[in-house]
């Protein structure tokens, strides 16, 4: 469970705006959603494989 202090003189949006970061790190909603369903592990793989080749590519063209 996230918790969030809040710190002298903060105010409630600045807190609030602090837990939705940590709740979007920590991906609690992404998991949900994924346990929602099987995928085979080598559709996973798969995923895994394209997105770094896609993320590589954007690299590759960065350098460019």
């Amino acid at each position: 469970m996230l918790k969030i202090i809040l710190k002298e003189g903060e105010s409630i949006e600045r807190a609030l705006k602090r837990y939705k970061r940590k709740h979007r790190n920590v991906k609690v909603m992404q998991n949900l959603r994924d346990k929602q369903y099987f995928t085979k592990p080598s559709v996973e793989r798969r995923r895994e494989i394209q997105k770094a080749s896609y993320i590589q590519g954007l690299r590759d063209q960065e350098d460019i």
